[in-house]
């Protein structure tokens, strides 16, 4: 497994991570036994850094790490979210107070006394434009409750303002074959700064594996069910915002780009380490194949450049209309 700086953290990460959102909830039934056993079967695959957060079932996905690090004998890199349980996403509810105690809440559940990382769960825009928050954010640091923090985002824009907070170390933001903005106009900016870029929804919600179908059935309490035009938090969460049409178009188009020997999920994942910006990936999984299949893109490289020019025109042809001025 390739291993990369991330930011300013200065923790060496598997370019491949596992993200833990699935483990916790709103992805239908999850069974705890075999979470874990898909947390230690990527553990088994060279991943060390686990992406997870407060609101993911409540604590359920946090506990479910804490798990994996008592029963794990190698070090493993953990970062979480704060932000989401506030009553509503006003900037009038990030204060020290609260902040304090949804870390508290975190290194309970997590059982760390310092978190590696914490970072602000897609917090409302104006937030950005307030520096006492991430003063505040500093206070933690300083406290030693909070090794380093950075920020999950939604737009390009909230990326850009965020890092010119020197505190903020890392940023996190959607990026995938159906979402290639963010190399356009964030990428080089975090390169500059010196701030590491982790990549959620690589996969676009599963559907990049290309094991989604059009008939295929959602639980009602899977996100790709009840979250499919943007009901209950921001749609591009959501199969990457792009509806399900036009990503099933996009994924048959991938099946001839496929290099010989790799899968659609390699292709997708080394479509977004191919960019030397990108620190590491957080797909999620549930199974402990699922985390396998995953890390096995981790040690094979960026794609050719060919491959990646044809994938820049299947985005302009397919999708950039429907994302690209919207994050």
């Amino acid at each position: 497994m390739e291993t990369r700086r991330l930011g300013k953290t200065g923790f060496d990460v598997s370019v491949v991570g596992f993200g833990a959102w699935a483990i916790g909830g709103s992805w239908g039934t999850v069974d705890d036994e075999t979470s874990l056993a898909a947390l230690h079967a990527a553990v088994g695959s060279g991943v060390c850094f686990f992406d997870t957060a407060d609101v993911y079932g409540d604590g359920r996905s946090e506990r479910l790490v804490a798990r994996l690090r008592r029963e794990v004998d190698v070090p493993i890199v953990v970062a979480t979210k704060a932000g989401r349980r506030a009553p509503a996403q006003e900037v009038r509810y990030y204060t020290p107070e609260n902040l304090v105690a949804w870390v508290d809440r975190s290194r309970e559940n997590l059982e760390m006394a310092t978190l590696d990382l914490v970072q602000l769960h897609c917090p409302p825009t104006d937030l950005f434009y307030h520096p006492e928050v991430f003063a505040a954010l500093d206070d933690l640091v300083a406290a030693g409750v909070v090794a380093h923090y950075g920020v999950s985002v939604e737009r390009v824009e909230e990326a850009l303002k965020a890092i010119d907070y020197p505190g903020v170390a890392t940023v996190q933001i959607i990026y995938n074959v159906l979402r290639q903005r963010p190399a356009e106009r964030f990428f080089p900016a975090a390169r500059a700064a010196g701030v590491g870029v982790i990549v959620r929804v690589p996969l676009a919600s599963g559907l990049l594996t290309g094991k989604i179908t059009k008939d295929t059935a959602f639980a009602a309490d899977d996100h790709r069910a009840f979250n499919r035009h943007g009901e209950s938090f921001d749609v591009g969460e959501t199969f990457a915002g792009v509806d399900l049409e036009t990503g099933l178009a996009v994924v048959e188009d991938l099946r001839g780009i496929v290099p010989p020997g790799e899968t659609l999920t390699g292709l997708a994942l080394r479509f977004c380490l191919s960019d030397p910006a990108v620190s590491t990936v957080i797909p999620g999984a549930r199974t402990p194949e699922q985390a396998r299949d995953n890390a096995a893109a981790g040690d094979r490289g960026p794609l050719d450049e060919a491959v990646l020019e044809q994938l820049a025109v299947v985005y302009e042809q397919r999708v950039a209309a429907q994302v690209h001025n919207r994050w």
